[in-house]
């Protein structure tokens, strides 16, 4: 059973920061290049603080990423006994598997898989754009009101849950073969010290030639039962956060 939870520790210790930036990166970007555009938010201002959020979140993130991942795919060292093969697990635990890193490859061995992340940044920009677009379109004004969360009506709160989710959706099925590439570019190097995949134009031309191009959407059933129930909760939770505060110091100021 311990197998399913490989890496779970690096994992929430990742989302938290990795989150953190990414709405704080977007929301500030947002309402930096709105100014510098004359005041108006247009699908441009999206995409340009969509990209930003982007890149500034995978080059803040990505040791983690590479921790969480050589913790998952690790394979017991020594004889093939079970009690003597979860002993013998390589990385103890996340501190253990950085120092390892960084004593095998340097820091450099934490940065594994970035180009695949920067490719990633396609993922959450079409995420936001398409957040944004929909949000507008789903959410009318008269789904104010005053009986809803944060001055907004259930029908609105509705809205943006949709909204995160298509969202999401539609990010996450156009660029997901990036995410295989991704996992697959951070895999430890094997026992002769020789790395399989060695960049991102050389990892996706072989997983085509090796195992066909079907190979880069292995996964996505499962990556999509998890990324788009946590877009919507993720996403209804900065709005109601964005909405309530912000009603609060509207009040504050007027009274």
């Amino acid at each position: 059973m311990r197998g399913y939870f490989k890496g779970l520790g690096p994992n929430l210790v990742g989302v938290i920061p990795a989150r953190s930036i990414n709405f704080y990166t977007y929301g500030n970007g947002k309402k930096l290049f709105t100014e510098l555009n004359h005041g108006k938010e247009t699908p441009g201002v999206h995409l340009i603080s969509a990209a930003t959020a982007g890149i500034v979140t995978s080059t803040a993130t990505n040791p983690i990423w590479v921790v969480k991942t050589r913790l998952q795919l690790q394979q017991p060292v020594g004889p093939s006994s079970s009690s003597t093969a979860v002993a013998a697990r390589r990385y103890k635990n996340s501190l253990d598997c950085t120092l390892h890193i960084l004593k095998e490859e340097g820091i450099r061995g934490l940065y594994k898989g970035m180009s695949a992340s920067y490719l990633g940044v396609a993922e959450g920009t079409i995420q936001w754009m398409t957040y944004e677009h929909l949000k507008k379109k789903w959410i009318a004004p008269h789904h104010h009101s005053q009986n809803g969360i944060g001055g907004k009506s259930v029908e609105g709160w509705i809205g943006n849950i949709g909204a995160a989710a298509v969202a999401k959706l539609v990010a996450a099925c156009i660029t997901y073969p990036h995410e295989v590439i991704r996992t697959r570019l951070r895999q430890p190097a094997e026992a002769n010290g020789v790395r399989k995949y060695t960049g991102l134009v050389q990892c996706l031309k072989l997983v085509a030639k090796e195992e066909g191009v079907g190979a880069l959407y292995g996964g996505m059933t499962a990556h999509l039962m998890r990324v788009v129930p946590n877009a919507a909760i993720m996403f209804f939770c900065y709005e109601a956060i964005l909405y309530t505060f912000g009603d609060q110091q509207k009040m504050n100021h007027v009274s």
